[in-house]
């Protein structure tokens, strides 16, 4: 999950001052003893905002820090992000929001529902055998949420954190009313999240990799198996894909790097069966897009012997990524993996535009233009009108 940070005008709130002060205190520490020291005062200072729901001091802090240090601002971000999902007040145990993430495409609608109780029930006994370690308590929200239905924010996760840590402590799943979510957007491609707590004593382990016969790989391949056959009734007419369930804030960012590939191939799975094309007669044309720095790539996809962009997919930067990451040539090993050998490569710094009529992105032509992504006229009835 990429944070976009400008510069906020005026000076700061004592309290946003108060958590530059101790994050720009952590980054500078030199030595473990002295890390404990800021951390303490850090947990304190950050639990009580969250608690008041004081969200704008803390993205006030982060906004300052990201223009004048940045390894404060890492500094804070990741202490921010563990607080809001490490859920206080149970001194015998360590409570942790997490997530597990499902990439699905499909030319219908992909659901965002409430997951059935016997379906809840088998997902609690893969996670439990596969992913978490032996004695961790376990709260499932029965609800696949869309991205647009997540928290919003790091207060609303510290609260979401809580519920669910207090249905873990019980080992009992969290019932989610519905009628006040969001309308989730369509796309070809989109992520689902199943949401969860878990709860272990004090210092044990958490997750079935941090014991001595565990492993991630291992974990991985067991959920990919049983967990993803649990979920694909969930996702009628979807192909899915599962991410590894671990802490809410490091399995989002998992699925949002693993979504770009993800939508890469599920394009030309589309393509393929919606024009009868296969994807050696795909010609894909890659873009880098500039705001004030380079935000993103966008792939324009044509039909050889047609400049007609048919199909788009953004590709945007995560994390530390920027000019210097050769992002162009990992989506070229993409496409290549699927079989497109017709790769056209620009360099013009283009701007991010968008369509003014429903604001979805341009996708660069092979003429150096950047267009609407049409479909033909006869292969549109089942196309989601937004394309990632």
């Amino acid at each position: 999950m990429k944070r976009i940070r400008s510069k906020r005008r005026g000076g700061l709130a004592r309290a946003a001052e108060q958590l530059v002060w101790l994050a720009t205190g952590l980054a500078s520490s030199g030595c473990r003893v002295e890390d404990r020291y800021w951390e303490s005062l850090l947990a304190g200072t950050v639990d009580n905002l969250l608690e008041e729901g004081a969200e704008e001091v803390l993205n006030d802090a982060l906004d300052h820090l990201y223009g004048v240090d940045l390894r404060a601002y890492d500094e804070l971000a990741d202490f921010i992000e563990s607080r809001a999902e490490t859920a206080a007040g149970a001194p015998e145990h360590d409570i942790l929001l997490i997530a597990a993430p499902v990439l699905a495409w499909s030319r219908y609608k992909i659901p965002a529902c409430t997951i059935p109780r016997a379906v809840l029930a088998n997902l609690r006994v893969h996670l439990q055998a596969h992913v978490l370690a032996d004695g961790v308590k376990l709260a499932l929200a029965d609800f696949l949420f869309s991205p647009d239905q997540l928290p919003h924010g790091y207060c609303a996760t510290a609260q979401c954190a809580a519920e669910l840590g207090r249905a873990a402590l019980a080992d009992t799943d969290l019932s989610i009313p519905t009628e006040g979510l969001p309308e989730t957007a369509q796309f070809l491609s989109d992520t689902r999240y199943l949401l969860g707590a878990i709860a272990a004593p004090r210092g044990k382990p958490l997750f079935r990799w941090q014991e001595r016969d565990g492993h991630r790989d291992h974990a991985m391949a067991q959920w990919r198996a049983q967990g993803g056959a649990c979920l694909a009734p969930l996702l009628p007419g979807c192909a899915l894909e599962v991410v590894l369930p671990e802490a809410y804030f490091a399995a989002s960012r998992q699925a949002d790097k693993a979504s770009r590939p993800y939508a890469v191939r599920a394009s030309v799975a589309f393509l393929g069966t919606a024009l009868d094309t296969p994807a050696m007669r795909l010609r894909a044309v890659i873009a880098p897009f500039y705001d004030q720095t380079l935000e993103e790539f966008r792939i324009g996809f044509t039909v050889q012997g047609s400049e007609r962009v048919v199909h788009g997919v953004v590709w945007p930067l995560l994390g530390a990524e920027d000019e210097n990451t050769d992002s162009a040539a990992q989506i070229e090993a993409v496409l290549r993996e699927c079989g497109v050998t017709d790769i056209v490569n620009l360099d013009h710094r283009f701007p991010l535009e968008y369509c003014e009529d429903c604001g979805a992105p341009l996708y660069p032509a092979p003429d150096g233009e950047v267009v609407h992504a049409e479909m033909p006229e006869e292969q549109v009835e089942h196309v989601p009108r937004h394309l990632h």
